[in-house]
């Protein structure tokens, strides 16, 4: 497989030009990355797409050093290159923001932004001169954060801009986003656009990743598609509809992506109720409930409180309120004091961060997937062949792409690492499940995928409550959506409310004028 790339080293604009030839073995399953070829001018944005497990990500961490190609190699200037890591590359100015952060919890922000490139005076670190430049490049993506702060105190959308910070500190002329805006809102999507507009003016090439087609529409140039390890079309931006972007990556007519909603049975007493519940520092006084074949959507801006607020329930955040479930209440007086006696009672929860509190990466996927339900697969001794017939199940039903089914979890793309957490919280049979992001990172095919699955859950009886930052998403997927703003829930709107200026009105606090 050859690639051609042209990327602009910090001295000059230089051609980089990537050459693949075989088969990529990356993290133990094999990934087949077909002949294919294709060549990016300076200061262009070119999407790429496809569908989870098509080579996009791989096929960057190839360029940008992460991987080594088990033939061919990597030609810069028309020499011969051979990258020992991502500093090489990133010495040619070639730098990738991965889809899943690559931060050390335990160190500060700056600490972060220049680990593997420290400034030195002498002997000793220059942690001044790091502070000052990190500051501005944090100033660059919005982030207005002390450099000092250790990266665990941030939530996962800070945590990204930090990631895009990094990036623009270390000076890149070919720079690779992968799922950059997937955390972030669109208050902090608008100032990332504009930090790419001013980076292609400046002669930056940029890869530009995502499976939001609405956003590789407005900022991308070209647009290029892979599915099955090949490139399958290359045209401008320009010419190409969303649906017919969708269809090119999915190889197939794509039919209407949202299902018809089901009515919600009124009659029918609520599944999970909440009444003025609090967690600290987060959340206040707040109340809703959910009732059997329901979808609930949850909408906000970044620090609203969604996320918290169910942690609260989950007794992973000190909290105080009245729950019941199933109509029967809870004894705590604040929720419940740990997540297994939550599933235990008929409710399971999906993180946001499914590398950092959905998965266990370094496990394998038949172990990931059954730890939620283990009393079913130890009687009492745990049945290996039990759990490997649930993992085959899983793999069918929630279509996971995966080449070997004891494979670990890190070796899966983004998307189906999402697509095994998912099945996983499912895995003890809720009443009640909590879906914190469930599409995030996750192709358009795969999303449809996983809006019918939400539709049939709540078919077959299931509450089901989605957290969501795309607001279409919410519109198309729910029966009602709560709005939280500062902790509060401020509104909940009925399907026929429900447009994207509604809740955007709710949820920045402009709703009376906004109407």
């Amino acid at each position: 497989m050859t690639v051609s790339a042209a990327a602009v080293a910090p001295a000059a604009k230089a051609a980089v030009a990537v050459e693949f030839d075989g088969v990529l073995k990356a993290f133990g399953p094999v990934q087949v990355l077909h002949g294919v070829s294709f060549a990016m001018a300076p200061g262009h944005v070119y999407g790429l797409l496809g569908e989870n497990g098509a080579g996009k990500s791989t096929l960057m961490k190839i360029l940008a050093g992460y991987e080594a190609p088990s033939g061919g190699g990597v030609r810069v200037n028309g020499q011969a290159r051979q990258f020992a890591g991502s500093r090489d590359a990133e010495a040619l100015g070639i730098v990738l923001i991965h889809q899943e952060f690559n931060l050390a919890d335990d160190l500060s922000v700056a600490q972060n932004i220049f680990l593997g490139h420290e400034k030195k005076r002498g002997w000793l670190l220059d942690d001044k001169t790091m502070d000052r430049e990190a500051a501005a490049a944090l100033a660059q993506v919005g982030l207005h954060i002390d450099p000092a702060t250790k990266v665990r105190r941030l939530i996962v959308a800070e945590k990204q801009l930090v990631e895009i910070a990094k990036a623009i500190a270390r000076h890149a002329r070919l720079l690779i986003m992968d799922e950059p805006t997937a955390t972030l809102t669109r208050s902090e999507t608008e100032r990332l656009f504009k930090l790419i507009a001013r980076l292609r003016a400046d002669g930056v090439t940029i890869v530009y990743i995502s499976h939001k087609l609405d956003e590789v529409e407005r900022v991308t140039d070209e647009v290029i598609v892979m599915r099955d390890g090949r490139f399958v079309a290359r045209a401008p931006t320009a010419e190409l509809t969303r649906h017919q972007m969708a269809n090119l990556m999915v190889g197939r007519e794509l039919a209407d992506l949202y299902p018809p909603r089901d009515p919600v049975a009124a009659a029918d007493a609520p599944a999970l109720q909440v009444r003025d519940f609090s967690v600290s520092g987060w959340a206040q006084d707040v109340s809703f409930e959910v009732r059997p074949g329901e979808i609930l959507g949850f909408a906000g801006l970044v620090g609203a409180g969604r996320t918290e607020l169910f942690e609260g329930l989950l007794g992973l955040r000190p909290a105080s309120g009245r729950v019941e479930i199933l109509g029967r209440p809870l004894s705590t007086g604040k929720g419940w004091r740990k997540p297994r006696d939550a599933a235990r009672d008929g409710l399971t929860y999906l993180s946001e961060d499914r590398k950092g509190k959905g998965l266990h990466v370094h496990l394998g996927l038949r172990q990931n997937l059954t730890l939620m339900a283990l009393e079913r697969y130890a009687t009492p001794w745990l049945q290996p062949e039990a759990e490997r017939g649930a993992l085959a199940e899983a793999v069918k039903e929630y279509g996971i792409r995966t080449g070997d089914l004891d494979a670990r979890a890190s070796s899966l793309s983004g998307g189906n690492q999402q697509k095994l957490a998912l099945a996983k919280v499912l895995q003890p049979k809720p009443k009640v499940v909590v879906l914190d992001e469930p599409t995030r990172g996750v192709d358009v095919g795969a999303k449809r995928d996983i809006y019918f699955l939400v539709q049939r859950l709540a078919r077959e009886g299931l509450a089901v409550i989605v957290v969501s930052s795309e607001l279409v998403e919410l519109i198309g997927l729910c029966h009602r959506v709560a709005v939280m703003r500062a902790g509060r829930l401020v509104a909940t709107l009925d399907a026929a409310q429900l447009t994207e200026e509604q809740l955007i009105a709710h949820a920045t606090g402009t709703a009376t004028a906004h109407a």
